[in-house]
């Protein structure tokens, strides 16, 4: 668990989100005022002469920055790399209309478009002594000249003269440089310079926003390991418990049970992740059923109502088996008589509702609250608090169990697992 909070505190990555919110509303307002700048700037001009379609001039349009967060987040959010990189500078020019647009990491170009194409590929080392002095100082850089660039490739002929370099950002770190350029001497407008930094500023704040949701998922796995390492010994020392019970009086049941339980861990150690089918934890629910039927006779009886048409939808694994373990360890066992346990798989709107349910003693109103907390009670803490976080973990924080008891009268507990699409259409039909 050290390594899960290690995880967690990475910045604290609720403080942080909203740390980037906060800076991003502020460029947002800034690239704002700055195109509307640019705007009215642009509206002078064309009442005072005839408007002449310059490059400075193509630089002006409404709120470019905006415009460029919103269609390549969905990009920068994987991270920088060529295929990301070419996608971003290809909605930069489509929104900007630059005449060279070019993208690096911290050692070679990831993605170029305009004018100059044919000289600098992707995958090349960056050349242009004004990027590297942008990479190894994290400051932007701004060239009105070709002597300026400083391009180091024999006998360059590229018609790039002018531009602004600007560094891309992660956590502080130059990991590379957003380029915009033109095709002519002279000195670059204040607002192109703040243009290509505000974009620059942006795109680093999407990249940070991608390695939080990284960490953010590392943590998620390592909860769900974690939570997952709870359930096998937990199981395992209940069914031994089981077994043991037999070894003296009935030695050929015990060696049945043992066989049951020995190709219940095989199958249960060859998977992989944190899912399997319906149908297979429905397995591990029999196997497991059949284990305590063994201990406790008639007095305990299963009963499946399940639509078929879900048996193949994955849902988390061993998120079944505790919840029945539980209605027989706390619900039914404690109660004179016999009681049942039925469980139940529908469709519910977009979602896969499980409900299990037994006919045991009942949860007190005062303890309703408290069941799934974990360590709770003796026992029922790890089973109900395990797939409830599990639960939450995977599918948000409104989708824990949902418990309703009456007390003497039994216990009903549901989760609501979203379907996809295509479970939709075949469970609809069926029903």
């Amino acid at each position: 668990m050290l390594m899960i909070n290690k995880l967690a505190g990475f910045t604290d990555i609720k403080f942080f989100l909203g740390f980037l919110f906060i800076n991003f509303t502020i460029i947002s307002l800034f690239t704002g005022w700055l195109s509307s700048d640019l705007f009215d700037k642009r509206k002078e001009k064309e009442q005072e002469t005839t408007y002449d379609d310059s490059e400075e001039d193509i630089f002006l349009s409404a709120d470019p920055t905006v415009r460029v967060a919103h269609e390549t987040l969905q990009y920068m959010r994987l991270g920088l790399n060529e295929v990301t990189a070419r996608k971003t500078a290809e909605i930069i020019q489509k929104i900007c209309e630059i005449p060279a647009i070019a993208i690096t990491d911290r050692e070679k170009v990831l993605a170029y478009l305009g004018a100059g194409c044919e000289n600098h590929k992707p995958g090349d080392r960056i050349l242009t002594e004004a990027t590297k002095y942008v990479i190894a100082t994290g400051e932007h850089k701004i060239v009105n000249s070709t002597e300026e660039l400083n391009c180091t490739k024999t006998d360059c002929d590229c018609p790039l003269s002018a531009g602004v370099i600007a560094p891309l950002k992660l956590r502080e770190e130059v990991v590379g440089s957003l380029k915009l350029y033109q095709t002519k001497d002279g000195q670059l407008a204040p607002n192109i310079v703040r243009l290509t930094i505000g974009i620059a500023q942006l795109l680093s704040m999407q990249m940070e926003l991608a390695e939080l949701d990284r960490q953010r998922q590392l943590v998620t796995e390592a909860r769900l390991d974690a939570l997952h390492a709870q359930i096998n010994p937990h199981f395992l020392f209940n069914t031994l418990n089981t077994i043991i019970m037999y070894i003296r009086k009935d030695p050929d049941k015990s060696r049945e049970l043992l066989i049951r339980l020995a190709d219940f861990f095989r199958k249960t150690l060859n998977r992989r992740g944190h899912f399997i089918t319906l149908k297979e934890e429905l397995d591990c629910v029999r196997t497991y059923f059949a284990l305590e039927k063994a201990r406790f006779g008639d007095k305990i009886r299963l009963i499946e109502d399940i639509n078929p048409e879900l048996l193949e939808y994955p849902i988390p694994v061993f998120s079944i088996q505790p919840l029945v373990e539980n209605a027989i360890k706390h619900g039914i066992t404690p109660k004179n008589g016999n009681g049942t346990i039925t469980i139940r798989a529908k469709q519910k709107g977009n979602d896969l509702h499980l409900s299990i349910i037994d006919t045991g003693v009942g949860i007190p109103p005062n303890k309703l609250d408290k069941v799934l907390q974990p360590g709770y009670g003796s026992g029922n803490g790890v089973g109900l608090s395990n797939v409830h976080l599990r639960l939450q973990s995977l599918y948000g924080e409104d989708r824990g169990l949902k418990i309703v008891s009456s007390e003497g009268k039994g216990t009903a507990i549901h989760m609501y697992i979203p379907l996809k699409e295509k479970e939709i259409q075949k469970a609809s039909s069926f029903s």
